[in-house]
């Protein structure tokens, strides 16, 4: 389960770095590209839980505009620090090599 965890977020890192399309990808890793763009899109938090999202809607008619830009901003770049954090791990791994 893990290796699938792995290569799984994996996937998902190339997507990020934006070498490789989600069609490319499915071709690459053999798995459909619809499954690949659900996976982004659950990592980029598009796709909310219900509850959630109308949660989120009622705290952000609260908020000013500025402080809804300055928290999107933070959760894109806590996603980019994700993302180096696994391609790191990865790399660990594939090298053998302790970075």
């Amino acid at each position: 389960m893990l290796e699938k965890a792995i290569k799984k977020e994996a996937i998902i890192a190339e997507y990020l770095t934006g070498d490789y399309s989600y069609r490319q990808l499915g071709v690459k890793h053999g798995i459909d590209f619809r499954k690949i763009h659900s996976w982004v899109s659950k990592y980029k938090g598009k796709i909310k839980p219900v509850k959630q999202a109308s949660k989120r809607k009622e705290e952000a008619a609260a908020l000013p505009a500025e402080v809804k830009q300055l928290q999107a901003e933070l959760r894109k770049a806590k996603l980019h620090n994700e993302v180096l954090e696994e391609m790191l791990k990865l790399s660990e791994q594939l090298t053998g090599i302790e970075l």
